[in-house]
């Protein structure tokens, strides 16, 4: 899949294209449903197929006192989205000269003499232009002005559509499982395996520490049975995740590490290398324990439950 950040990347090579647009956090299956129908639609007509996003998240620039927490960073989002058959992904940056324009103003720039589209597929609730005043019904009518077709997309869903937002709050609240359900796939969060306190290791638990830096959004405070990957490594291994502070130990940092089952520190160094954490299930909250027997004993039975989800 080939990625521009500006028209002045898009090739001019004469081939016209089948357009989608949307914020695409998280690609989730209705995503997923869209992305596909433009890469078919495309590809019936020998077309190339190109989906818009935007960076940052537009909710960013207009309320910036409030910025959106996102599911998956634009990285992960334009691997997502390459996993759909979509041939190029337009990263439009946003900001308030570029939200300024009126619907006909980016249809024209950039649909029309930017990207030569001929179909835009989309939602009937899309929204476009200065103040989202671009309707289904204005796309509709500027296709018939510039000589392109627009297609909707039946919403998807199960229980109403399927939603970013919603899949947002629902890791943010750790019910990992039902956000699973909605994007299609596990949560991923993934970064660098970087050194931690080595506790882990001293009470014969030792954990991969993720960078600070990592990508996804980290779900909220507990225990997860989950996937952990490692560069190098040809397939995931079972793991129980711990994100958190460290109660136990008054830490005020917060982490996320993952203890791979049946692995010895000695015989499994992944210091350094990339790592990718997908959540399948919350074992449970975090717990501040009263000692380590307790902490240990419980750290057991997170062991045991997780093995019980993961069928391991």
């Amino acid at each position: 899949m080939e990625i521009y950040h500006g028209l002045d990347e898009v090739p001019r090579d004469g081939i016209g294209t089948v357009i989608t647009l949307g914020n695409f956090d998280g690609v989730h299956r209705g995503h997923q449903t869209v992305l596909r129908a433009v890469a078919a639609e495309a590809k019936a007509n020998s077309l190339r197929s190109v989906a818009m996003t935007f960076d940052p998240h537009p909710r960013t620039i207009h309320q910036p006192q409030t910025p959106t927490q996102m599911i998956t960073s634009i990285r992960q989002k334009s691997q997502l989205i390459a996993e759909t058959g979509i041939d190029a992904l337009f990263i439009q940056p946003y900001d308030l000269d570029f939200a300024a324009q009126t619907p006909e103003e980016f249809v024209s720039r950039y649909f029309v003499d930017g990207l030569d589209c001929r179909c835009v597929v989309v939602g009937d609730d899309v929204r476009f232009g200065h103040d989202n005043a671009g309707t289904i019904d204005t796309l509709r009518r500027l296709g018939e002005v510039y000589g392109f077709t627009t297609v909707t997309i039946d919403e998807v869903g199960r229980g109403g559509r399927f939603s970013s937002s919603r899949i947002r709050d629902q890791i943010i609240a750790g019910d990992v499982a039902e956000a699973a359900d909605q994007l299609g796939r596990y949560h991923r969060v993934e970064g660098t395996v970087v050194h931690g306190d080595a506790r882990g290791r001293d009470l014969g638990f030792p954990t991969a520490n993720l960078s600070a830096d990592g990508e996804g959004l980290i779900p909220a405070d507990g225990v997860y049975a989950g996937w952990a990957s490692f560069s190098g490594e040809d397939h995931p291994f079972p793991a129980a995740i711990s994100v958190g502070t460290n109660p136990t130990f008054n830490g005020c940092d917060r982490r996320v590490e993952a203890y791979v089952l049946d692995k010895e520190f000695g015989e499994f160094d992944v210091y350094d290398r990339h790592m990718v954490l997908e959540f399948v299930a919350r074992i449970r909250g975090q717990v501040a324990f009263t000692g380590l027997d307790a902490l240990i004993a419980q750290m057991h039975e997170d062991i045991a439950d997780v093995r019980e989800v993961l069928h391991t």
